[in-house]
Protein backbone atom coordinates (compact mmCIF):
# COMPACT_ATOMS: atom_id res chain seq x y z
CA UNK A 1 0.00 0.00 0.00
CA UNK A 2 1.17 3.53 -0.71
CA UNK A 3 0.32 6.74 1.12
CA UNK A 4 -2.49 8.67 -0.56
CA UNK A 5 -2.48 12.38 -1.38
CA UNK A 6 -4.58 12.93 1.76
CA UNK A 7 -1.96 11.20 3.89
CA UNK A 8 0.91 13.07 2.27
CA UNK A 9 -0.94 16.36 2.79
CA UNK A 10 -1.42 15.53 6.46
CA UNK A 11 2.26 14.78 6.96
CA UNK A 12 3.44 17.87 5.07
CA UNK A 13 0.97 20.15 6.87
CA UNK A 14 2.46 19.21 10.23
CA UNK A 15 6.09 18.97 9.14
CA UNK A 16 6.22 22.28 7.27
CA UNK A 17 9.30 23.12 5.21
CA UNK A 18 12.70 24.42 6.23
CA UNK A 19 15.40 25.11 3.65
CA UNK A 20 18.01 25.37 6.39
CA UNK A 21 18.91 22.55 8.76
CA UNK A 22 17.58 23.14 12.28
CA UNK A 23 17.14 21.28 15.55
CA UNK A 24 13.60 19.94 15.88
CA UNK A 25 11.74 20.02 19.18
CA UNK A 26 13.53 16.84 20.26
CA UNK A 27 16.94 18.34 19.40
CA UNK A 28 17.45 16.27 16.22
CA UNK A 29 18.98 17.97 13.15
CA UNK A 30 16.23 18.22 10.52
CA UNK A 31 15.80 19.70 7.04
CA UNK A 32 13.15 19.98 4.36
CA UNK A 33 9.83 18.39 5.32
CA UNK A 34 10.92 16.87 8.60
CA UNK A 35 13.76 14.80 7.20
CA UNK A 36 16.39 13.70 9.71
CA UNK A 37 18.43 11.72 7.21
CA UNK A 38 19.10 11.50 3.48
CA UNK A 39 18.31 8.61 1.10
CA UNK A 40 21.88 7.33 1.43
CA UNK A 41 21.32 6.97 5.19
CA UNK A 42 23.52 9.94 6.13
CA UNK A 43 22.08 11.90 9.03
CA UNK A 44 21.22 15.58 8.61
CA UNK A 45 23.68 17.90 10.37
CA UNK A 46 23.45 21.57 11.18
CA UNK A 47 26.37 22.15 8.80
CA UNK A 48 24.47 20.86 5.75
CA UNK A 49 23.74 23.24 2.89
CA UNK A 50 20.31 24.78 2.46
CA UNK A 51 17.93 23.05 0.06
CA UNK A 52 15.15 24.25 -2.24
CA UNK A 53 11.49 23.27 -1.85
CA UNK A 54 11.93 21.11 -4.93
CA UNK A 55 14.86 19.28 -3.32
CA UNK A 56 12.85 19.01 -0.10
CA UNK A 57 9.97 17.38 -1.99
CA UNK A 58 12.41 14.95 -3.64
CA UNK A 59 13.95 14.13 -0.29
CA UNK A 60 10.53 13.56 1.30
CA UNK A 61 9.44 11.34 -1.60
CA UNK A 62 12.63 9.30 -1.39
CA UNK A 63 12.30 8.50 2.33
CA UNK A 64 8.50 8.11 2.63
CA UNK A 65 8.64 4.49 1.36
CA UNK A 66 10.80 3.57 4.37
CA UNK A 67 7.90 4.47 6.68
CA UNK A 68 5.31 2.83 4.44
CA UNK A 69 7.36 -0.39 4.63
CA UNK A 70 7.51 -0.21 8.44
CA UNK A 71 3.71 0.03 8.64
CA UNK A 72 3.21 -2.70 6.02
CA UNK A 73 5.64 -5.01 7.82
CA UNK A 74 4.28 -4.41 11.33
CA UNK A 75 0.54 -4.47 10.66
CA UNK A 76 -0.92 -7.92 10.04
CA UNK A 77 -4.61 -6.98 9.73
CA UNK A 78 -6.52 -5.30 6.92
CA UNK A 79 -6.21 -1.50 6.86
CA UNK A 80 -8.28 1.05 5.02
CA UNK A 81 -6.40 3.72 3.07
CA UNK A 82 -7.16 6.25 5.82
CA UNK A 83 -5.84 3.91 8.52
CA UNK A 84 -2.66 3.25 6.55
CA UNK A 85 -2.16 6.99 5.95
CA UNK A 86 -2.64 7.80 9.65
CA UNK A 87 -0.12 5.15 10.66
CA UNK A 88 2.42 6.30 8.08
CA UNK A 89 2.08 9.88 9.38
CA UNK A 90 2.60 8.68 12.94
CA UNK A 91 5.56 6.51 11.95
CA UNK A 92 7.14 9.29 9.87
CA UNK A 93 7.02 11.51 12.94
CA UNK A 94 7.93 8.99 15.64
CA UNK A 95 9.64 6.05 13.97
CA UNK A 96 6.66 3.88 14.84
CA UNK A 97 5.26 2.32 17.98
CA UNK A 98 5.15 -1.41 18.59
CA UNK A 99 2.45 -0.77 21.21
CA UNK A 100 0.20 1.00 18.70
CA UNK A 101 0.87 -1.65 16.06
CA UNK A 102 0.03 -4.36 18.62
CA UNK A 103 -3.26 -2.68 19.59
CA UNK A 104 -4.27 -2.58 15.95
CA UNK A 105 -3.16 -6.15 15.24
CA UNK A 106 -5.11 -7.36 18.30
CA UNK A 107 -8.16 -5.46 17.00
CA UNK A 108 -8.45 -3.44 20.20
CA UNK A 109 -11.63 -1.42 20.52
CA UNK A 110 -11.80 1.98 18.89
CA UNK A 111 -11.71 3.85 22.20
CA UNK A 112 -8.45 2.16 23.25
CA UNK A 113 -6.81 2.96 19.93
CA UNK A 114 -8.07 6.57 19.88
CA UNK A 115 -6.98 7.07 23.49
CA UNK A 116 -3.52 5.72 22.69
CA UNK A 117 -3.17 7.97 19.62
CA UNK A 118 -4.17 11.11 21.52
CA UNK A 119 -2.25 10.53 24.75
CA UNK A 120 1.13 9.22 23.55
CA UNK A 121 3.98 10.80 21.62
CA UNK A 122 2.80 14.30 22.50
CA UNK A 123 6.01 15.42 24.18
CA UNK A 124 9.44 16.44 22.98
CA UNK A 125 12.33 17.43 25.17
CA UNK A 126 10.19 16.56 28.20
CA UNK A 127 7.49 19.11 27.31
CA UNK A 128 3.96 18.58 26.04
CA UNK A 129 3.69 20.30 22.65
CA UNK A 130 0.41 21.62 21.28
CA UNK A 131 1.55 20.85 17.73
CA UNK A 132 2.01 17.19 18.64
CA UNK A 133 -1.38 17.11 20.40
CA UNK A 134 -2.98 18.47 17.20
CA UNK A 135 -1.07 16.02 15.03
CA UNK A 136 -2.03 12.98 17.12
CA UNK A 137 -5.69 14.09 17.08
CA UNK A 138 -5.57 14.55 13.29
CA UNK A 139 -3.99 11.12 12.89
CA UNK A 140 -6.64 9.52 15.12
CA UNK A 141 -9.41 11.33 13.23
CA UNK A 142 -8.01 10.09 9.91
CA UNK A 143 -7.58 6.57 11.26
CA UNK A 144 -11.29 6.42 12.16
CA UNK A 145 -12.61 8.35 9.14
CA UNK A 146 -14.92 6.40 6.86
Amino acid sequence: MKTSRKGISLILSFEGFSAQPYLDSAGIPTIGYGNTYYPDGKKVTLKDHAITREKGAELFSSVLPVYEKIVSRKIKVYLTQNQFDALVSHTYNTGGSDTLFSLINKKADAEAIRSWFTSRYITAGGKILNGLIRRRKAEADLFFAK
